[in-house]
């Protein structure tokens, strides 16, 4: 592996009593994309937030392209443009067109001129297909698209990695694929992408890496094929097992193939 982009070291993060993750060692190196797997309630969307400063560690250290962003004096904004989110719930300004709300970090954050700002929006928006889409309100949108402009909104930034927290999970079945195929050409692309999902469909295709996590910890991790195939830890079969099972159940249901 090439050095890493993104690196955490050590880290942890913890709510009164309740330790969310202890001690979390993780690096990505550019042009990978790592998938993170898990039961719910282990500690994957927190993570995430701590890696772009969204909520803040109580422990550890974490470092872009060397520099450790966790430090005091560390400029936050300016790590938020580096490292792009997309959430779970989208979180699109609604008075606004999808247009403009991948426009307003450009001209809000970047300082851009409008026209400039216009440009640069218009063409993320083309890249996740959604160029017809640009005068449309999010509630004229699916959940879909509005998931596409939130991934837009992300890539207007020009940002060193995305963090991806559960990006379909609020989408209805036949809208996930649309999402998930945005998410397959910026892996074939190179972008640096660090996901938390249950398609297991994705991270067996997509992912360089995967990372199982439980109760806080990494249990496991390494190629789709060592996961899927080779775990070398019960607990990492026996969870893949149960939520493949789950979504073969699940395709069935909705007339698809298993």
């Amino acid at each position: 592996m090439t050095d890493s982009i993104l690196e955490a070291r050590k880290l942890t993060k913890i709510y009164g009593s309740n330790v969310i993750f202890k001690d979390i060692d993780l690096k990505v190196a550019e042009g990978e994309t790592i998938v993170i797997i898990g039961p719910s309630g282990t500690g994957k969307s927190t993570l995430l937030r701590c890696m772009n400063l969204l909520t803040k560690a109580d422990n550890g250290q974490i470092f872009l392209d060397g520099k450790e962003i966790t430090a005091p004096d560390y400029n936050e904004d300016q790590v938020r443009q580096q490292i792009g989110m997309v959430f779970q719930n989208f979180l699109l300004f609604n008075h606004l067109t999808a247009l403009d709300n991948v426009m307003i970090g450009l001209t809000k954050v970047k300082k851009l001129p409008k026209e400039q700002a216009r440009e640069k929006a218009m063409e993320e928006l083309k890249r996740v297909g959604l160029a017809d889409r640009a005068d449309h309100y999010p509630g004229q949108l699916s959940g879909g698209q509005q998931q596409r402009v939130g991934i837009a909104r992300a890539l207007a930034m020009d940002p060193r990695v995305m963090l991806f927290d559960e990006p379909t999970s609020a989408l209805d079945p036949e809208l996930i694929g649309e999402v998930l195929g945005v998410m397959e050409k910026l892996a074939r692309d190179r972008m640096t992408m660090l996901v938390v999902t249950h398609e297991m469909g994705f991270a067996r295709e997509v992912a360089d890496r995967i990372v199982f996590m439980e109760k806080g910890h990494i249990v496991e991790e390494g190629s789709p094929d060592d996961l899927f195939y080779h775990p070398k830890h019960d607990r990492t079969r026996e969870f893949l097992w149960k939520i493949t099972e789950l979504y073969g159940k699940k395709e069935k249901e909705a007339g698809g193939n298993p």
